[in-house]
């Protein structure tokens, strides 16, 4: 019977596991991380899109449970004045209106469901190289020492795939993308955010957006210019410094973006803002990528779990009806990287810098008002329209 290595326990893991369970295809995810690691400050947003792959294996209920819901999106100027607003994509079809949650729960949630499932996951397996032998199996060797065997390595393990640098030595590296980006969470009362609304502030000197839980939780971040920063300045920076550097760049607008970043306490968290246009090589015969591994977005248009989530669906579906794992393989690839290298690339369109001057902040808020104006309601559905047919054969 086929077993399937799945290296990496994050969000295309966990998924990609459920999805071959389905398939009636067995696997292990083995996370590099010991339990309880992730990261607590960063948080997403799940679309229509990723929401109805999580559906279409049963998952969806249990990130729904964990997770805020919101409707509708406002854009703001930095002198407070509203450009327009308009139902987020989804929201009107199928109620699959977006949510958000931290990230560290998204994670956790998923391989909880897993395990519910029956789907062993296995934690401090750091990956080292992968070999395969003569009868056509593959052995993954773990720096602390172990091995496990399978028919076939699934590499989730993110933008640092070490699984893609096998595959191809020479795979280009994730690529900074001139922006830093600052995720916090705060429980102060803060007033005039909607119900169900995600707020977007252009601001003077940077982009903030904010939504607030039902709970009173209320979720911002804070898209900056800015070189990439080492990682060891990344893991020495503190909540304070982090906090002091978002308030002081929107001081001058008149928004409650600086007000709210003021008042968010530790739970703050600043990464680099990364992305990988394109990877030439996805799979070989016997190990293939999902996810970050294969195509990592910039967070702007808050699309990465949510391809993250297609992938594990539509490779399940592959591996389920096409006779070899080489021929399965092809065929994921196939149906996916025009639409995640698409993905990828508006997102990074979407990362435009704050303008310098009073004329061309006016000139860019003209710019948003028309946009908002003039786009049709269903102008994304190309994007969060997107749903898999799970009875389809892959031919």
């Amino acid at each position: 019977m086929a077993h399937v290595l799945i290296i990496g326990g994050g969000i295309a893991g966990p998924v990609t596991a459920m999805a071959l369970q389905r398939a009636g295809i067995d696997s292990t995810v083995y996370e590099a991380f010991p339990a309880g690691a992730d990261n607590a400050g960063s948080f997403l947003t799940l679309f229509a899109n990723g929401l109805a792959a999580l559906r279409t294996i049963g998952a969806d209920r249990p990130v729904r449970e964990a997770s805020c819901v919101a409707e509708t999106v406002e854009f703001i100027s930095d002198t407070g004045r509203l450009l327009g607003r308009r139902p987020l994509s989804g929201s009107w079809d199928e109620g699959l209106a977006p949510r958000t949650l931290q990230r560290s729960v998204l994670c956790r949630t998923l391989r909880a469901e897993a395990v519910r499932r029956g789907i062993r996951v296995e934690h401090g397996k750091r990956l080292v190289d992968l070999t395969t032998r003569p009868r056509g199996t593959v052995v993954a060797r773990f720096a602390d020492g172990t091995r496990a065997e399978g028919t076939a390595v699934v590499g989730a393990d993110g933008l640092r795939s070490r699984t893609r640098a096998l595959l191809d030595p020479a795979a280009p590296p994730p690529r900074h993308t001139g922006q830093l980006t600052v995720c916090g969470r705060t429980r102060e009362a803060l007033a005039g955010i909607p119900d169900r609304t995600y707020r977007m502030y252009y601001g003077q000197r940077a982009f903030f957006g904010c939504t607030t839980a039902p709970e009173g939780t209320t979720y911002w971040f804070a898209n900056m210019p800015g070189a990439e920063l080492p990682r060891a300045v990344l893991a020495s920076a503190t909540p304070a410094q982090w906090r002091r550097r978002v308030a002081e760049l929107f001081a001058d607008d008149r928004t409650p973006a600086a007000a709210i970043a003021a008042a968010t306490g530790d739970d703050i968290v600043g990464i680099n803002a990364y992305d990988i246009p394109t990877t030439p090589v996805w799979h070989n015969t016997h190990a293939v990528l999902v996810g970050d591994a294969a195509h990592a977005t910039a967070p702007n248009a808050a699309q990465g779990a949510s391809m993250a989530i297609e992938d594990g669906v539509v490779l399940a579906r592959c591996l389920r009806d096409l006779p070899c794992t080489e021929e399965g393989f092809g065929a994921y690839e196939r149906l996916r990287r025009a639409r995640v290298e698409r993905v990828v690339a508006m997102s990074a369109g979407m990362a435009g810098h704050a303008p310098g001057t009073a004329q061309e902040r006016a000139a860019r808020d003209a710019e948003v008002e028309r946009r908002m104006a003039e786009a049709p309601r269903r102008a994304m559905d190309w994007l969060t329209g997107y749903r898999i047919d799970w009875g389809a054969r892959v031919h």
